[in-house]
């Protein structure tokens, strides 16, 4: 079988252990040198917790097991193309490809309430600007 074909099947199935247990069916599996590492899929009514989604659950996996944050030598394969915060996580894990198979469906964050306002301090604004320059400055 190929790896391919291995993925879309292993998708598939964690996604219905997902449904079965009530949870939105979605699944991730995190590959690294053609090997499939992490396997995971949503579990944010199980655990209570808003950041339980498949992607950052298979992302942490893999982190553990390779024993490293930087993913840029592994590729995500999801079942739904990832939300905003996943996909920050994804970039900040460093991967190299997504791969999704399909696109979000009619879904809108009409719910939400949340409104964001950028405070307002021109000089704690600079003071921290310079403060995370100068570390990124001393990491480089």
């Amino acid at each position: 079988m190929l790896l391919e074909e291995k993925i879309l099947k292993k998708l598939f199935q964690c996604a219905q252990k997902a449904f079965k247990k009530d949870e939105v069916p979605i699944a991730a599996i995190v590959v690294h040198n053609n090997k499939i590492i992490a396997c995971q899929y949503n579990k944010r009514e199980s655990r209570n917790d808003i950041t339980a989604h498949a992607e950052v659950l298979a992302i942490k996996q893999a982190a553990r097991k390779l024993k490293k944050w930087n993913l840029s030598d592994c590729d995500l394969y999801v079942t739904l193309k990832p939300c905003s915060m996943c996909t920050e996580i994804i970039f900040q894990s460093r991967i190299k490809v997504v791969y999704y198979l399909t696109e979000k469906l009619n879904y809108k964050h009409e719910f939400s309430k949340t409104k964001f306002y950028k405070m307002d301090s021109f000089e704690e604004d600079q003071s921290y600007q310079q403060l995370l320059s100068s570390f990124f400055k001393n990491k480089r």
